[in-house]
């Protein structure tokens, strides 16, 4: 979505803010960008990237989130291509196995390119953020925003942390932003806009709500000495709960070699009969899982908790974009979920918002994303 002259509102650039910066965010903010848009960023979390997440500690990384992602839209691809040329993103190629208990193990049909962040998941996002705040839009990072609301003079937000440290603090916030915006987009998970969406839009918030997102427990593990090369393989699909992905997280490219380290995925129905459990019971369960695939046991194990990882199948699209409020929603639970998905969604919930400023501003044509 590309355009030379900037799209203005009645008070200047017209001022989009985007709640969530993981991909689904960030590409929308980055589309936001391209059309003239002023972009705000916040996230309740201490950095960017969602789902696209990376454990980091003395010695060892992991990336405990999104795996590997693949870019079958030609959009997606170019802009995946365009990451790979600035050094963020490689192609992986792992040694990959299918395993059931009742088949054994096979080999997977479909061969894709996958693709990951380099030297983490986190780069991509990483890289988008840069180019945001080189072009001046900001990033207010562990920015919880407990609401939304609509005055004379535009949007306003609500932010918990700055709420907490009291009204001189949020005034502050208000005074930088101009106070007000023309839009906001809320590139968050389902159960995170509902609260969100119910003083302002109820029927919405309603329709969100019965979008059914899953969990998933991730667990990784550490080794002294590389296991991989005596396995025979470096990735596997899990068939039989509880587990449903294995991976060699140090094989991916551009990785620290101290430890050999592993991501353990657990089945999103197995997760979410047992997301209340302890990790140190979720981790003896998914490790003894483990080692009917040959996986030893580790010296060391951190386990994570995804309350809300994906979106169960089958489940409806919510509205995307109301253009009387100019407000919007857009997130890999929106469109399929992965990935792509998410980054797909944040360009299409941007070129609606670009279409109802655009009108509002008196122009008639959007030029092509």
């Amino acid at each position: 979505m590309n355009d030379s002259s900037s799209l203005q509102s009645a008070h200047g650039a017209a001022k989009v803010a985007v709640i969530g910066a993981g991909m689904a965010g960030l590409s929308c903010a980055t589309a936001l960008h391209e059309a003239g848009c002023r972009v705000t960023l916040f996230d309740k979390s201490r950095g960017p990237s969602g789902r696209m997440s990376t454990r980091r500690a003395e010695g060892w990384q992991c990336d405990h989130g999104a795996q590997y992602f693949t870019a079958r839209d030609a959009a997606f691809a170019e802009q995946v291509q365009s990451w790979v040329d600035a050094g963020c993103v490689a192609a992986w190629a792992p040694r990959l196995r299918a395993w059931s208990r009742e088949a054994g193990w096979s080999q997977p049909g479909e061969a894709v390119t996958r693709w990951v962040g380099t030297p983490r998941m986190t780069a991509p996002a990483a890289a988008m953020v840069a180019a945001l705040q080189a072009a001046g839009h900001a990033l207010h990072l562990q920015h919880t925003v407990t609401g939304v609301h609509r005055t004379t003079y535009g949007w306003r937000i609500r932010v918990a942390e700055l709420e907490a440290a009291g009204a001189a603090a949020h005034a502050a916030l208000d005074a930088g932003l101009d106070a007000a915006f023309d839009a906001v987009v809320l590139a968050v998970p389902s159960h995170q806009a509902v609260p969100l969406l119910q003083p302002v839009a109820p029927a919405w918030a309603e329709q969100v709500e019965a979008v059914r997102m899953r969990g998933s427990w991730a667990l990784m593990l550490r080794y002294a000495q590389p296991v991989a090369t005596g396995l025979g393989w470096e990735a596997a699909f899990v068939n039989t709960p509880p587990l449903r992905w294995v991976a060699c997280d140090s094989h991916k490219p551009g990785r620290p070699s101290a430890q050999e380290t592993w991501l353990l995925h657990a089945d999103a129905d197995w997760s979410d009969a047992h997301i209340e459990d302890t990790p140190e019971s979720v981790a003896a369960t998914l490790m003894a899982a483990a080692a009917e695939l040959g996986l030893p046991p580790p010296q060391a194990w951190t386990a994570h908790r995804w309350r809300y990882a994906d979106t169960a199948p089958g489940t409806a699209a919510p509205l995307a974009w109301d253009p009387a409020l100019r407000l919007g929603l857009c997130g890999d639970w929106m469109n399929a979920g992965k990935v792509e998905g998410a980054w797909l969604s944040g360009r299409d919930a941007a070129r609606q918002a670009y279409a109802s400023l655009r009108q509002a501003a008196g122009a008639n044509a959007m030029p092509a994303g």
